[in-house]
């Protein structure tokens, strides 16, 4: 039988978020990210969404004591969708890999009333600063559609429950790859 693995591809990749056993890093094939909005949550979050020219990277880890409840409570707003058959990855044993994503009739695209946290997108990108470098975060930057939407700057009261305060080169950094997409930053929400 194989192991349960879930592909993080957004705030599981900074393993400061979690303790799931095993992470490693990983491919996801036929799939990119997108900013979206659910009616699920109030705010904008990344969601897989298939791309048959598509790769992101990301951390695959095992479910822990194979029970997937506890990732689906915590990933509550995503459909759990099977891509085992689409991942690449250093392990050698038999595993069984699946992706969180918003179901595409269950989406849309952010508003200045649903905006996308900083806090989280800080979360985000240190954790792909941390696990794949400079050229990591821009990779995550490229392979992400949506940079369009609006973002709340949150990070002096962080909205987001999982933030993690960053260094200064890591907020200078962040800022600069937030400028580079033409982020449209605010303090305020409409």
């Amino acid at each position: 039988m194989a192991d349960p693995y879930f592909f993080g591809y957004g705030s599981l990749v900074n393993r400061t978020t979690h303790d799931f056993p095993m992470p490693r890093r990983a491919t996801l094939k036929g799939w990119r990210r997108a900013w979206r909005h659910t009616d699920l949550r109030p705010v904008a979050f990344l969601t897989a969404i298939p791309d048959s020219d598509g790769e992101i990277d990301g951390l695959i880890a095992h479910v822990p004591d194979d029970d997937w409840d506890a990732l689906d409570q915590r990933e509550w707003a995503y459909d759990r969708i099977p891509v085992t058959d689409r991942v690449t990855h250093p392990l050698s044993q038999d595993i069984e890999v699946a992706v969180y994503a918003v179901p595409e009739d269950r989406h849309s695209a952010p508003t200045d009333k649903h905006p996308i946290l900083l806090s989280y997108l800080d979360v985000v990108l240190q954790g792909y600063l941390h696990e794949f470098g400079e050229d990591g975060v821009r990779r995550f930057l490229s392979t992400t559609d949506g940079w369009d939407a609006p973002v709340l700057n949150d990070r002096a009261a962080p909205k987001y429950p999982r933030h993690r305060l960053l260094s200064a080169g890591e907020i200078a950094f962040v800022d600069e790859c937030l400028q580079s997409v033409a982020a449209r930053i605010s303090d305020t929400t409409s």
